[in-house]
């Protein structure tokens, strides 16, 4: 490059002998990973602005510069305090331009020097400087001659380890004959960390810098000496791995003539014989030969026999072609599902017709399965049932805060510790190809930069699709339609709409306080007495007992609380019987508040009278409905509107259009035309530190709001729900089966529904209907009517 672009090329030549003047202000240049000796003689990168400019100004005056060491390498930009203030001034003897900016220059160490003051250090580093002499040594001493030439040889046996040992080096040594000069152009040739390079720049003493040099090399001789007996013992071990291997080989040759065997040819005989029984597709045969191959070629020690044995281990045991026999006997299957479940009526019938079409063919293709319902209602339980009524294995596994696409479809063989995902795994665990497969908590997938599971999903649950699902570990196709899926969900809404769409939603409702008390009895009792350690004769619970504990230690749609609080009962029971008292102990009513404490859940004290302001709402959560009290009030004000209770946007402009409905019928309601210009209507809504939002409460603000104006009084035995618009119309709302749930809960007698939602009161069982009076209605002035109290009433 020096011949072809001259332009870019300074090139200088000093005169032999020539005295080179060194001035007391020269530009400065900060250098890492090296400190920079007298007589050194280096090529140096410079890439920063400022050090640029110093080259530059060096080359347009005397070419000298000063090098000073940082003291911390990763720092950028160093400061006046970040650098050693000892370093060499030196020449530069050429320099070039290269295209990125940078400049590549050639240097020879000059002088050391050190710096007094720091003269410019924006646009460039110039520094005032001073001598940094050498102590004289006025004679050389036998014993500084000894040393000298220990230097010299140990300089020489080192260089020669490296194998940069010059025909001519041996002569410069011996030609130098001051102690000063050999120290620092032997230092230039060693490794030393920074902060020792430096301490040996600083020390003026030639001796003392002699003797440091002296510690240093022999200190690098034995560490070379020592690297090059390990690359010995090395190399000699790899010949001697090389050798076994080729002897291992002769040998196996010679057992196979001898009609022998050894350990490595029956392991592969072993795993050709469990291919054959896996009874693999063609192509999952074809690629665990071809790995099989690969394994007996290589060396028993290679690194690559860790990855292709547990893959072959993997094809092996996986179900390619077991499967259970299902159970087609319908009504053998009913008494299962019904001795493990009370009611669930839908879900039943649904497995049932599955049933009953796979005894008609059995080519059909497995249904997938969504049940979305409360926490505690029996989702995962029913899972189970479904895979003993139909002799099938079940599998379960967790999808709430899986955020890795790997875990569904694995990890690829190129990673180190690479598995399957746990579809496969799954199917490896039940060893069938036709398990029940229940993924919980499908709303609760999480979505990163790691990947979408639910995406990832889609292929799994598509019946169209799943019949060749591929996962990254095994990289061939697996049949899934025989799996039956189930997942289970809180709510739909955060499940992608494309996977919704490739599964069949059926929604389990809570249960009501008579269904929980049966299930109490059948199930929850039995299993809390036997897992405490009692006997059913050991303890009893009247009827009434387990009603109250429904309706005042728990307030939830489904049944966990309510068996946590009869295993509370049952330990009690059981340490009075390991203290020694004899049963049957019998649970009463009134020893509830000794065994349970206080009643955690009381009616609300706004049900004991009808209120002016105070209307009785229901909303839909998804651990189930809920009573929602709505209170309005009117202050003296300028007209505003105030909302409180954590309310959501949808939530407060219902308020708003029940009050612009309320100011449009005036008239009709018996109310002050001017109401607004002097009164602030103030509508809050209890349990204020809970989120609420959604349309459904808006007949409900409306009727508290109108009930404040007009100062008559609801009627506290009646709640309702609908969406409410400017005209007073009532538009339906969904989640009507746990709005009734929660009404019957909190002893509602009459429910005033939207008219359009009379088609969803065939989804509730007919015995609840009866427990409460539905009113349909499809404009407000029908819910005023209903609700609001005369003064006779």
């Amino acid at each position: 490059m020096a011949q072809t672009d001259q332009q870019n090329i300074v090139s200088l030549v000093e005169e032999d002998g020539e005295q080179i003047e060194i001035p007391d202000s020269v530009p400065m240049v900060p250098v890492r990973d090296i400190v920079v000796f007298p007589y050194m003689i280096i090529p140096l990168f410079v890439g920063r602005d400022k050090s640029v400019r110093a080259v530059d100004a060096a080359m347009a005056n005397n070419r000298l510069i000063m090098l000073v060491t940082q003291k911390t390498l990763s720092e950028e930009y160093p400061a006046p305090a970040d650098m050693y203030d000892v370093g060499t001034v030196s020449i530069i003897v050429r320099m070039l331009k290269l295209p990125d900016g940078r400049v590549k220059i050639l240097i020879q160490g000059l002088e050391k020097r050190r710096i007094v003051k720091y003269k410019a250090f924006k646009s460039l580093f110039r520094v005032k400087i001073e001598p940094f002499p050498d102590k004289t040594v006025k004679k050389t001493t036998v014993r500084t001659e000894a040393l000298m030439r220990s230097v010299c040889e140990k300089s020489e046996k080192l260089l020669s380890f490296r194998g940069e040992l010059g025909f001519d080096v041996g002569a410069i040594f011996s030609s130098i004959a001051d102690p000063g000069r050999l120290a620092d152009i032997v230092s230039s040739n060693l490794r030393l960390k920074i902060p020792e390079a430096q301490s040996i720049l600083m020390t003026n003493d030639p001796r003392k810098r002699l003797k440091r040099v002296h510690e240093h090399l022999d200190r690098e001789l034995r560490v070379t000496t020592i690297q090059a007996n390990i690359q010995s013992k090395a190399h000699d071990e790899i010949s001697k791995t090389q050798r076994e291997y080729v002897l291992k080989e002769q040998l196996r040759a010679i057992q196979n003539e001898l009609g022998g065997s050894d350990g490595r040819t029956e392991e592969i005989s072993e795993y050709k014989k469990k291919i054959q029984e896996a009874k693999m597709p063609k192509e999952a045969e074809k690629e665990a030969l071809k790995q099989l191959k690969r394994l007996d070629q290589m060396h028993p020690d290679s690194a690559e026999v860790s990855v292709v044995r547990p893959y072959l281990e993997w094809l092996i045991e996986i179900p390619w072609k077991k499967s259970t026999k299902d159970l087609l006997d319908v009504k053998k299957a009913k008494e299962v599902l019904d001795e493990d479940h009370y009611n669930l009526s839908e879900v039943k019938e649904r497995i049932l017709e599955y049933l009953s079409v796979r005894k008609l063919n059995k080519q059909m293709k497995g249904p997938i399965l969504c049940f979305v319902g409360p926490p505690g209602v029996g989702k995962t339980s029913l899972g189970r049932s479904i895979a003993r009524a139909m002799n099938r294995k079940f599998n379960r596994i967790s999808l709430g805060g899986v955020r890795d696409e790997a875990e569904i479809r694995g990890h690829r063989r190129t990673y180190i510790g690479a598995m399957p995902g746990r579809i496969i795994q799954g199917l490896k665990r039940c060893e069938t190809n036709n398990p029940v497969f229940m993924m919980d908590e499908v709303d609760k997938i999480g979505t990163d930069f790691r990947g979408d599971p639910g995406s990832a999903l889609l292929e799994v649950l598509d019946p169209e699709q799943n019949s060749a699902f591929s996962d990254h570990y095994i990289n061939i196709p697996f049949d899934l339609s025989k799996v039956l899926f189930i997942t289970t969900a809180n709510t739909v809404g955060p499940i992608p709409s494309a996977l919704r769409d490739r599964m069949e939603i059926i929604e389990i409702a809570g249960y009501t306080q008579e269904e929980k008390a049966i299930i109490a009895d059948r199930f929850l009792l039995p299993r809390q007495i036997k897992d405490n350690g009692l006997k059913p004769e050991n303890i009893d619970f009247s009827e009434h007992t387990l009603h109250k504990i429904i309706s005042e230690y728990t307030q939830e749609a489904g049944l966990r609380n309510l068996e946590r609080e009869i295993g509370k009962i049952c330990r009690k029971t059981a340490r009075r019987i390991a203290e020694g008292e004899k049963g049957p102990f019998r649970i009463m009513v009134s020893s509830l508040r000794s065994l349970l404490g206080v009643a955690k859940y009381l009616p609300d004290l706004e049900q004991d009278v009808h209120e002016v302001g105070v209307a009785t709402g229901l909303a839909w959560t998804e651990f189930g409905g809920e009573v929602l009290y709505v209170e309005a009030t009117g202050v003296n004000g300028k007209g505003d509107l105030m909302l409180t209770g954590q309310l959501g946007d949808v939530m407060r402009e219902s308020a708003q259009a029940g009050l612009t409905y309320a100011r449009s019928h005036v008239r009709d309601l018996g109310i002050d035309e001017d109401f607004y210009k002097n009164l602030d209507i103030h509508i809050h809504v209890p349990s204020g530190a809970i989120p609420k939002d959604g349309p459904s409460a808006g007949i409900t603000m409306a009727t508290a709001l109108i009930s404040a104006l007009t100062g008559k009084r609801i009627d506290r035995n009646v709640a309702m729900t609908g969406e409410i618009t400017l005209r007073g119309r009532v538009l339906p709302v969904g989640g009507l089966k746990e709005k009734v749930l929660a009404a019957l809960r909190t002893g509602i007698t009459t429910l005033i529904i939207p008219e359009k939602n009379k088609k969803d009161l065939t989804e509730i069982p007919k015995n609840l209907i009866r427990k409460i009076r539905i009113v349909p209605i499809k404009h407000m002035d029908e819910v005023l009517k209903a609700v609001l109290l005369t003064e006779s009433d």
